[in-house]
């Protein structure tokens, strides 16, 4: 009887050493589940705002090169992207974000209006910074749902300690401000500024 009883207690711990050595180990290297995202917004909504963001890309780039027929083009094709931005369904979400977001599209659409009207490459980009000031918290406010975007600052875009800001979709500084052209600097200052923060 005593015999029995050994080998079932051995058997108890040599299963309770493989239960805890080997076993345990499986469960722990098995990947985690990531959740799988779901959009507040739908496919049509999020499509029209990436579609303005892409147009505002442009318009960025174009500033980066200094050449003011193809901002005018860009940011002509902006504004029409901006107007036809579907807002409908921030209905579903509290009608103060409605009404922030609206006023948003009013600014950005005023900037950019008035954008149109420059000549001097300077003005315009004062312009294209109240643009940027207008469309970056309009994104937060709908809770934008898109590629990840770079909110980055340049502290010298309009002088010393004149600073100004912009939306890239690249986390390295390329910058609008000072750009490739730039009459005193040429494009050595095209990398100057930093990312303050992101979106996504």
């Amino acid at each position: 009887m005593k015999r029995l009883l050994a080998i079932i207690f051995l058997a108890v711990i040599v299963f309770g050493a493989y239960w805890f050595f080997f076993k345990k180990d499986t469960h722990q290297s098995q990947p985690k589940q990531e959740a799988i995202k779901i959009n507040k917004h739908s496919d049509v909504f999020n499509h029209s705002i990436s579609n303005a963001v892409d147009g505002y890309l442009g318009m960025k780039n174009a500033f980066v090169d200094a050449d003011t027929s193809q901002i005018k083009m860009q940011a002509q094709k902006f504004i029409t992207l901006v107007d036809s931005m579907n807002l409908d369904d921030l209905n579903k979400d509290d009608p103060q974000i409605l009404s922030a977001a609206r006023q948003e599209v009013s600014d950005i659409k005023a900037n950019a209006d008035a954008l149109l009207l420059e000549n001097d490459i300077t003005e315009m980009r004062q312009d294209f910074r109240m643009i940027s000031e207008n469309m970056y918290p309009f994104l937060r406010t709908i809770a934008y749902e898109g590629p990840k975007l770079y909110w980055q600052n340049c502290p010298m875009a309009f002088g010393e300690n004149k600073e100004a800001n912009w939306i890239s979709n690249s986390p390295e500084i390329i910058n609008p401000y000072l750009g490739k052209h730039d009459p005193v600097y040429k494009s050595s200052m095209v990398g100057c500024g930093e990312t303050k923060d992101s979106l996504q």
